[in-house]
């Protein structure tokens, strides 16, 4: 018999087992209190757990249309709360109390409240162990959602604790599919959106989102621009690329405010904090994931580029900008192009150590410059 799958859940069509078993507990209202998702990134496994969290605080069981749902999707939801590591080294204990402290509070929108801990690998030590009998015995309506690549990774202790839910690789020619399908654009479209966004979920959003192209069009054209660039015109698109990422943000942080503003003559000043904290955070998680996306358009270009110096006879994924990785591939050679690669796997770790995104994306763009300058060889 057919599962019966709330619209939210639906588009994880690339991960039919996880979809399934996930709609099956709503559905059936056997949602179990802690769940660990595992898997590679780019499974897709933190667009489930959004999924699932809308599932959770929707009054209709995850209609995905709902004030409650368009929230949690937007980021906007007091009751859903994305956490991250708040050091290099992990989770810290302190973060860890506030969390815990936070589920002891009622719901402000909601009868639930779901908490999705990403990089759960990270919790070790006295912050795991801080957390434990919550996970175990959480307070009424309070889900917790762990992210992890492998259950072998995480604290044995968490793992007993939760249910485990395991996400299959995609493979890339079923994850194209699954593009086309939600966003109705074939190809070339499909491969460039997953060469940046990662996921079949976030490419789609990524199509769907003229901020987020206009980002990839901006990297593309600094990359092509660089051989006749000075330091000026490099630091003029730096920070074209910067202030286009934080473009979308402001309607983010407008919601945020009003959200909050419906609330205040009710809140405690303690819980008005908490949720401005939380606020911010998203706010600084989405600006990084946009700086993580520019990123990942120039790695593209660039692996295209190395495809054109290396003479492989294989489709480029930049179809659109195929005479800009001509023109590059003309007046490089491989070492430099991997040279490049090189700087922009250096800007995404600045950016993981908190370096602010202007001067990452600087220095990146200068390094890729004199790296493609080398001279190309002979073919």
């Amino acid at each position: 018999m057919p599962v019966s799958v709330p619209h939210a859940l639906a588009f994880l069509s690339s991960q039919p087992r996880v979809r399934d078993l996930l709609a099956t507990a709503v559905t059936e209202g056997k949602l179990s209190h802690a769940y660990l998702f595992l898997g590679a990134p780019g499974a897709g496994k933190t667009e489930a757990a959004r999924a699932l969290a809308e599932c959770v605080v929707c009054p209709h069981g995850g209609d995905d249309t709902c004030d409650e749902c368009l929230r949690v999707k937007h980021g906007t939801h007091p009751d859903v709360k994305f956490l991250q590591p708040s050091s290099a080294t992990g989770y810290l204990v302190p973060q860890v109390r506030e969390l815990i402290a936070d589920t002891t509070l009622a719901p402000v929108r909601s009868h639930a409240k779901v908490y999705v801990l990403e990089q759960a690998e990270t919790l070790r030590g006295a912050a795991a162990n801080a957390l434990l009998k919550t996970v175990e015995e959480p307070p009424e309506g309070v889900m917790f959602i762990l992210i992890a690549r492998t259950a072998a990774a995480v604290m044995p202790t968490l793992v007993s604790r939760c249910q485990q839910v395991p996400f299959r690789v995609v493979s890339s020619g079923a994850a194209e599919h699954t593009v086309e399908l939600a966003s109705g654009l074939a190809g070339s479209e499909a491969r460039i959106a997953l060469s940046v966004a990662g996921t079949p979920e976030r490419a789609a959003a990524f199509l769907a989102s003229p901020d987020r192209r206009k980002v990839r069009r901006l990297m593309v054209r600094a990359l092509d621009q660089l051989a006749r660039a000075d330091s000026w015109d490099v630091l003029i698109s730096a920070r074209e690329l910067v202030s286009a990422v934080k473009a979308p943000l402001a309607a983010l942080k407008e919601a945020q405010e009003a959200a909050l503003g419906e609330h205040a003559d009710y809140l405690a000043n303690s819980a008005m904090k908490k949720i401005e904290e939380a606020n911010k955070r998203e706010l600084t998680a989405r600006e990084r994931s946009g700086m993580m996306e520019a990123l990942s358009a120039a790695e593209s270009l660039l692996r295209d580029v190395l495809l054109r110096c290396e003479g492989v006879d294989e489709p480029i994924v930049n179809e659109d900008a195929s005479d800009v990785v001509d023109r590059i591939a003309s007046s490089t050679c491989t070492k430099g192009v991997l040279d490049a690669l090189d700087a922009v796997h250096e800007a995404a770790n600045d950016l993981a150590h908190n370096v602010t995104p202007q001067l990452a994306f600087e220095a990146m763009l200068l390094c890729v410059k004199e790296a493609l300058s080398c001279l190309p060889s002979s073919r």
